[in-house]
This record gives C-alpha cells, sequence and structure tokens, in this order.
C-alpha cells in the first residue's frame, strides 16, 4: 500500500496525505487516519502504520490527539499511545524521531518547523480554533522548546476553500468581532446574507501577524476534490452518513 501524500516548502520531513492509497473500504475508502471514526479498527491502525513508514517512522512514534476544536497544546516530549491521547488541537516536540499528526476533513491542517532549533508542530485549525488562537498558541509552545517565531515555517494543507465554504453570519460575526479588518476574508455568498469565507488565508494572516518566518498556504479545496480528499462539507451537502479524515504529518529525524 502507497499512500498519496503532498509536501511543501517545510525544512523537515512532513506529508499532507490524501485518502488515497490505504486498505479502508466504502465511505471511509481507502487511507482513513481517523482513531474516532466508526471504521474498521485494524484498517485505521495500517493506514496510520502506512502514514507513519512515508516518514521514516515506526507506527508507535506517531503521535495522535483527541481534537476538540480548541487552543490547547499538547508536549508531544512525553509520548503518549492512542488509547491515552491528550484532547487538544496541537502538539509540539523536539524530540528526534518523533511524528506528530493531526486528521481533517475540511479544516485547515498546519505543520510548523524550526529547523535549527529540532522543533516542530502540528496543528488542527478549524475556524474557531483559528480565531481563538490554536495557531498562535502552537508557535508560543514551540518557542518554550527553544524555537525561535522568526525561524518558524508554518504551511497550511489541503482544507476548504473559500468557494466551497459559504458561512452565515453567526461565523462572519465572530471572526469580525476579533478584528473588522479581517472582512477581507470574507466574499459575498451566493445567497442573501451568506459569504464565502478564505480559512487559508485567514490562518496564513495570522501566522504571519504572530511573527512567524514563514507563512503559506497550499491552496488546495478539499471539497472540491472528491477523489483525493474527505471532505464534511460534501458528506453534509450529500446528507450525512459516514466519513474518514486525512492525516498530516511532521517529523524531527533521529
Amino acid at each position: 500500500m502507497n499512500p498519496g501524500y503532498l509536501t511543501g516548502a517545510l525544512p523537515l520531513p512532513h506529508a499532507f496525505f490524501t485518502r488515497q492509497g490505504g486498505v479502508s473500504t466504502g465511505a471511509f475508502a481507502s487511507l482513513n487516519c481517523s482513531l474516532s471514526s466508526p471504521d474498521d479498527p485494524e484498517a485505521v491502525r495500517r493506514n496510520r502504520a502506512a502514514a507513519a513508514g512515508v516518514l521514516g517512522a515506526a507506527p508507535g512514534e506517531m503521535l495522535g490527539l483527541y481534537q476538540v476544536h480548541g487552543v490547547a497544546v499538547a508536549d508531544g516530549r512525553a509520548p503518549w499511545d492512542d488509547a491515552t491521547r491528550p484532547r487538544a488541537d496541537a502538539a509540539v516536540t523536539d524530540r528526534p524521531g518523533q511524528v506528530l499528526s493531526i486528521v481533517t476533513a475540511d479544516c485547515a491542517p498546519v505543520l510548523f518547523a524550526d529547523a535549527e532549533a529540532g522543533v516542530v508542530g502540528a496543528a488542527h485549525a478549524g475556524w474557531r480554533g483559528a480565531v481563538a488562537g490554536v495557531l498562535e498558541a502552537t508557535i508560543d509552545a514551540m518557542e518554550g522548546l527553544g524555537a525561535r517565531r522568526a525561524r518558524i515555517a508554518a504551511l497550511v494543507g489541503p482544507c476548504i476553500g473559500q468557494a466551497s465554504y459559504e458561512v452565515g453570519a453567526d461565523l462572519r460575526d465572530e471572526v469580525l468581532a476579533r478584528d473588522a479588518a479581517d472582512a477581507r476574508f470574507f466574499a459575498p455568498g451566493r445567497r442573501e446574507d451568506r459569504w464565502q469565507f478564505d480559512l487559508a488565508g485567514y490562518c496564513v494572516a495570522r501566522l504571519a501577524a504572530a511573527g512567524a518566518g514563514q507563512a503559506r498556504a497550499l491552496m488546495i479545496d478539499t471539497l472540491a476534490e472528491e477523489d483525493r480528499f474527505f471532505s464534511h462539507r460534501r458528506r453534509t451537502l450529500a446528507g450525512g452518513g459516514p466519513i474518514g479524515h486525512q492525516l498530516s504529518a511532521i517529523a524531527i529525524p533521529r
């Protein structure tokens, strides 16, 4: 099995995995990596093991999270297993050989690296977490391990694109309550009282404002590419049902 994945401008081993190249079937086909999904646990284990192998790691070296759409950042220097994973939306570590991973299905996966300090981070940034400051919290936690924010490279992976992300006044109001200038991330919607939100662009701007030395996005729309990515919004528009999640991960080489 050969997991499909994308990489970008980060100085340490990383991968934004697609939904392709796994062993799961049905709605989870095929590289579903969510530990919380109702998929066959053995299939998920095999999928995650294959993803770890892409980054040169053993399955037990890849740390996952119980993601809660918040701002908590876990310290990966004290490893955990899948059963005891912390409730958090980001993790940081400076331990060689360790892999930090998150899962998404439209939310933004963000990977961080300060190669000189040997410190990495991974964050799950839904709109709530991004507004609340999960990206800044990840940078702060990396600095606590010796990173310097001016050296940190951050890359936003595949997530729902602006053309696909119709939102209501509640989301827009929460974003603008923090900073009215962020109206630039909303385009007029196709319906009255609806807007199209640029989640990836918003994350890049928050990273740059936090002082990250490099902040970029792949600008790939998960909803628009059904063959390559799981999408929560696509599933909702289709009437619901089970869904898989793709994995994003970053490692510190031994």
